[in-house]
């Protein structure tokens, strides 16, 4: 690999082996290899793409709060307790 990857070129790459691949080029590049540097980036890329999909296929979806009840408002605690004298 010379050239930075293309998203397609990396689909076929299993996470293990991705994850692999960006280590090494990230120290490739630390070790001063400027072509390196795009190829690493685009790896970890890729990398964190996939992670954060296979993180949000884990989230369950969230409730929908119960609708509130208008008249809710107008009632009061003692309104159930108290009658009206006969």
């Amino acid at each position: 690999m010379t050239a930075v990857p293309s998203p397609p070129q990396l689909a076929h790459i299993d996470d293990d082996e991705l994850e692999r691949l960006a280590v090494s080029w990230r120290a490739q590049a630390g070790r001063g290899d400027r072509e390196a540097f795009g190829i690493a980036h685009a790896l970890e890329v890729e990398r964190r793409r996939r992670t954060r999909e296979s993180q949000m296929q884990q989230l369950p979806a969230d409730p929908l709060p119960a609708p509130r009840r208008w008249w809710k408002f107008w009632q009061s605690s003692e309104a159930g307790t108290s009658r009206p004298a006969s």
